[in-house]
């Protein structure tokens, strides 16, 4: 996939909460990935690596702001997962 950086959003416990990186050093577009929500805090604090849904590896650097662009596989991959989270 050529001319695409990297970002975050989350799995309900994958939840669904955007956060990101900064791999922006040209002009590509950036995006964000969904990644599993217990991971993006000590992501953020630690500076620990998150997997997103389409395999991506990264830190969390930052939050996506509302109607920012999500990875095209990301949310292909969680479009296609059942429904779930609310683990009783």
């Amino acid at each position: 996939m050529d001319g695409v950086s990297t970002a975050t959003q989350t799995l309900p416990e994958l939840d669904t909460r955007p956060e990101g990186t900064e791999s922006t050093d040209d002009e590509r577009p950036e995006v964000f990935h969904y990644v599993r929500k217990d991971k993006i805090a000590e992501s953020a604090v630690m500076g620990t690596h998150v997997v997103a849904l389409c395999g991506e590896v990264f830190p969390v650097t930052k939050s996506a702001k509302p109607g920012s662009p999500v990875c095209p596989d990301c949310k292909r991959i969680f479009e296609e997962m059942p429904p779930g989270g609310d683990d009783e």
